[in-house]
């Protein structure tokens, strides 16, 4: 019994001494002064959008890390912003939070232009990718099984783009899929994040949530005419998947100069989707 009495009194000793300290630190004068200056440094999160099965990533915010803070500049011994830390705030509505839903761009607010290149098992890609290296762009290739197999070097060698699995040989089996991303992995030493599709297809998309990835179904998928089609549907924050052919081979450049040309920055996925 006495024990008992001894872990409450001990109990409540930490419970008291917590809302002591607590209060003279919201009390303190610097303490107030971050609280005056707060505007300066919050950033309201904005959540994800949802649109029947199809989410547009929302964007994280920010405050001030006060207790952080707080203590490096009571250590200072004055007010000094300098010092002064913040700390993210996640959406309430977030893509993290919705593997069931199609990611069909990136948020409004940015900028930027990812481009998307599919590979199937006979693909050439060695052009695409000088192209992209003259160009100082990186990008976002979906890759088939089979070529993953048979390209091993080419994409070890190219690990500045982002490599992910497009399909094994056009099909989606299960356990062939998921050796087909662990494959991959071991070969870029990265952790695959998305899958691709052109319309919906729920057996893909549960599958991907499985494993914590997300289903990308980009908002322009360009099969020809590269540079007609982004002059004329360009709009911020797509993902444009282009289809690897002579004539978009040779539209690549120029169409990478004109998006330059009108303000936007091209990068990898993970970058236009991030919240």
């Amino acid at each position: 019994m006495k024990k008992i009495i001894v872990i409450i009194l001990v109990i409540l000793a930490f419970f008291l001494t917590n809302k002591i300290t607590n209060y003279y630190k919201e009390n303190d004068i610097i303490m107030k002064q971050l609280k005056t200056i707060e505007k300066k440094y919050k950033k309201k999160a904005k959540d994800a959008i949802v649109i029947g099965d199809n989410i547009i990533p929302g964007i994280k915010g920010k405050t001030i890390n006060y207790n952080e803070s707080y203590r490096k500049i009571k250590t200072y011994g004055k007010m000094n912003e300098n010092l002064i830390t913040t700390k993210e705030v996640i959406p309430t509505i977030s893509i993290e939070d919705n593997y069931d839903k199609y990611i069909i761009k990136g948020n409004n607010e940015k900028r930027y232009i990812s481009l998307v290149f599919k590979v199937e098992k006979n693909t050439n890609i060695n052009k695409i990718l000088s192209i992209l290296k003259n160009n100082k762009v990186n990008a976002t290739f979906f890759v088939d099984g089979k070529y993953i197999e048979d390209n091993i070097n080419i994409i070890k060698s190219n690990n500045n783009h982002e490599y992910e699995v497009l399909s094994y040989n056009n099909e989606y089996n299960k356990s062939i899929m998921k050796t087909t991303f662990s494959y991959l992995e071991s070969l870029t030493k990265k952790k695959l994040l998305y899958c691709y599709t052109e319309e919906n297809n729920d057996y893909l998309k549960d599958l991907c949530k499985e494993e914590k990835m997300h289903t990308i179904k980009p908002s322009l998928v360009i099969t020809n005419h590269l540079y007609n089609n982004i002059k004329n549907n360009i709009q911020p924050s797509q993902i444009v998947s282009i289809n690897i052919n002579n004539y978009n081979e040779d539209d690549l450049s120029i169409s990478i100069k004109y998006l330059k040309s009108k303000g936007y920055k091209l990068v990898l996925l993970k970058e236009l989707i991030s919240e």
